[in-house]
């Protein structure tokens, strides 16, 4: 395996500075970026474990703290395991944080993220590619909207709410997407009825987006994150499969 530099580093955007982990190949090299949407619990150690594994494949993986503006991370009194269901108070304290991350301010502080990136010596020159998991996928798909010119791939896994019937939906960017999109969606996921499924697909279809959407069978929300009780392993094998397929594909 490549050996891997990792570090925090800040980021300054219009309202505020986002904390972030950024890792990479430690060779000194330019590579190729991508950039990596939190789940809801936030930057830990779990999500630089993965920041970690993407970057021992080649590539400069950036993971903002998406809920700077509430503080730096870590915002919330984890568990080392955390099961939701053993402890509903978690939730109590995130979900007002992200009811608070807006659209608007999302992709006002992607364009931050991206325009970082654009300038790190550790990133080669071109577009970038995302992942995101749970709230994170709907930031990816958003931002492969706002930002076509600068994303050549997309993955969202585990997402909700990406395709409702609000004005502000992700899916409703899919006219403006150019880069290639992947979704992996839970078979057992509420917050992605199949209603959603069905829309978000006739709408990346409708547009012209190369794109591939899966259900993972058995699998809930949240089942990539080893550190939580959802975790499905045969459902974390296959995203990272699908994950470094399309990178491989982009860069």
């Amino acid at each position: 395996m490549t050996a891997v530099q990792g570090t925090a580093v800040d980021i300054p955007t219009e309202d505020g500075t986002a904390d972030a982990y950024l890792a990479h190949p430690a060779d000194g090299a330019a590579h190729p970026a991508v950039l990596l949407f939190m789940d809801a619990f936030g930057l830990r150690p779990q999500l630089r474990s993965m920041a970690d594994r993407l970057a021992a494949e080649g590539y400069t993986v950036l993971v903002p703290n998406v809920f700077y503006r509430h503080g730096r991370a870590p915002l919330f009194d984890l568990p080392e395991f955390i099961d939701p269901g053993a402890r509903p108070e978690i939730f109590e304290s995130i979900a007002p944080v992200m009811q608070a991350l807006t659209p608007g301010l999302a992709m006002r502080d992607a364009g931050a993220y991206l325009s970082w990136l654009a300038g790190s010596p550790a990133v080669a020159d071109g577009p970038v590619a995302l992942t995101g998991y749970c709230m994170g996928a709907r930031l990816s798909l958003l931002t492969a909207g706002t930002y076509p010119e600068r994303v050549a791939a997309a993955a969202g896994f585990h997402g909700g709410r990406l395709a409702t019937d609000t004005p502000d939906s992700p899916h409703l960017v899919a006219g403006k997407v150019t880069a290639e999109l992947y979704f992996g969606h839970a078979d057992q996921d509420p917050s992605l009825p199949e209603e959603q499924i069905e829309r978000l697909e006739e709408s990346l279809t409708a547009a012209g987006v190369r794109h591939r959407c899966e259900v993972y069978t058995g699998a809930s929300h949240g089942f990539t994150q080893a550190d939580t009780a959802s975790y499905h392993r045969e459902g974390d094998e296959r995203h990272w499969s699908a994950l470094l397929d399309l990178l491989k594909r982009t860069f």
